[in-house]
């Protein structure tokens, strides 16, 4: 019987280590909070001063943004030159921007947000807003002039207000 104990007991201990190890950092604290949303900011200005150098540097090298079907864009230079392209073209605005949730879990942050960018073409046609939700993922890096770069994005179309 004492065998058996000693056995249980090293299980025990086993177990309670190991779900330790792989448990997740959940963190959250108000500076953590504050430096997402000045980093959010961030990017919704460059878009606005159509600043796509600046769109680019906010996103990781390697990011990947799925916007769905087949519109996916992968790496850092994609990004930049899609968001010079549009820039060239039209004004872009950010006239909502609703977080709905933020996770934190170690240096990284997930959010999900309703969205609704308005396109004013450079031409004078007739601007369009299109209204989506997406959800972001970030992670604290020191390369990023905020301190957050994108890594991943999922864009789809935002339910009726």
């Amino acid at each position: 019987m004492a065998h058996f104990m000693k056995t249980i007991f090293q299980l025990l201990v086993i177990v309670f280590f190991s779900a330790y190890a792989f448990a997740q950092d959940m963190t959250d604290s108000v500076a953590l909070r504050q430096s997402l949303d000045k980093a959010t900011a961030a990017i919704r200005n460059a878009f606005e001063k159509g600043d796509a150098a600046l769109v680019g540097r906010l996103h990781s090298p390697n990011v990947i943004k799925y916007f769905g079907g087949n519109n996916v864009i992968v790496g850092r230079a994609v990004v930049e030159s899609a968001a010079r392209e549009w820039f060239q073209n039209s004004k872009v605005e950010f006239v909502e921007n609703t977080v709905e949730n933020t996770e934190f879990i170690g240096k990284i942050a997930i959010q999900t947000v309703i969205f609704s960018i308005k396109t004013t073409p450079k031409d004078g046609g007739m601007p369009s807003i299109g209204r989506g939700r997406s959800m972001v993922i970030y992670i604290q890096d020191k390369s990023s002039p905020t301190g957050w770069l994108k890594i991943r994005e999922i864009a789809q179309e935002a339910p009726p207000k």
